[in-house]
């Protein structure tokens, strides 16, 4: 099993950009969802649960190693970070007042405290964040860390709960047979590596939780599978349209989960190429 894919996602919730190497901290790939956008109107850091035309934009660096980014509308117009009007133009292309943020290099709490809830009924909330309907399970939420009940990311970094989400080939090829006439394309999934898995079927990495391997020069903790919300859904372009057929069948075949989350145990480069040993 080797790495083929290794993705980094500059601002929350956009489409990001492949790299031959990464680093990773502690926290995650350094770089990986530096930015993210706040909703004005309702409050707090919103990812495409909630703005769900946020998967319709793309981001990457500026340079090499910057990280500034230029971020693509989906009209093909670009904004640089650093241009003073870059909210105003995000705002009118999202049709509501939001703000560009990087992480705050304080760690100050109140950049990442949930914003209030869209609905007063908790199940009503959940189930919009989750798009699951009112016969279909909520997730396992122990799974997610638990300081992601009072914030919107686990302070000092914009992920949704863990640093890494890893995919394996094989489970893309999985969602293919099984939904034929639905897009299975990666950038619903939005995997941090992809595991080339050969000779493999279904969906192997379900079975990693508990193991460490090492990839490169860093050392990982596979946790659990990842329970998906409404995001996989989402359209992205004309060629990646929403579809829901794909969280239905993720709901009722595959225990709610595609992928499995890690975490970084020891800091490290990861290249593609680089082989997975499970130490």
């Amino acid at each position: 099993m080797w790495v083929s894919q290794l993705w980094t996602y500059p601002v929350k919730s956009m489409v990001g950009v492949t790299a031959d190497s990464v680093s990773m901290s502690p926290l995650g790939i350094v770089g990986d969802r530096h930015w993210a956008i706040r909703d004005n109107e309702r409050g707090g850091i919103r990812g495409a649960k909630k703005i769900g035309e946020l998967m319709q934009f793309a981001a990457r660096p500026a340079a090499d190693s910057s990280l500034s980014v230029i971020i693509t509308l989906p009209n093909g117009e670009e904004v640089h970070s650093d241009d003073a009007q870059v909210d105003a133009v995000l705002s009118t292309a999202l049709g509501r007042s939001v703000s560009l943020e990087s992480l705050p290099s304080d760690g100050e709490l109140e950049h990442f405290r949930r914003g209030p809830s869209d609905s007063t009924d908790v199940m009503t909330e959940l189930r919009g964040i989750f798009g699951r309907t009112e016969e279909e399970p909520l997730p396992d939420f122990s799974v997610f860390p638990p300081e992601v009940s009072e914030f919107e990311s686990p302070p000092g970094t914009h992920h949704d709960c863990w640093p890494l989400m890893v995919m394996t080939t094989s489970a893309s090829d999985a969602l293919r047979v099984a939904l034929p006439d639905s897009v299975i394309d990666i950038l619903r999934f939005r995997p941090s590596i992809v595991i080339d898995t050969p000779g493999e079927t279904g969906h192997p990495e379900f079975l990693w939780k508990g193991r460490t391997g090492q990839l490169g020069s860093a050392v990982v903790e596979f946790l659990d599978p990842c329970p998906r919300c409404v995001m996989i859904t989402r359209r992205i372009n004309d060629s990646i349209p929403e579809d829901r057929a794909i969280l239905r069948h993720v709901v009722r075949d595959l225990n709610q989960a595609v992928g499995v989350y890690a975490r970084i145990v020891t800091p490290g480069k990861v290249s593609v190429g680089d082989t997975l040993t499970f130490l």
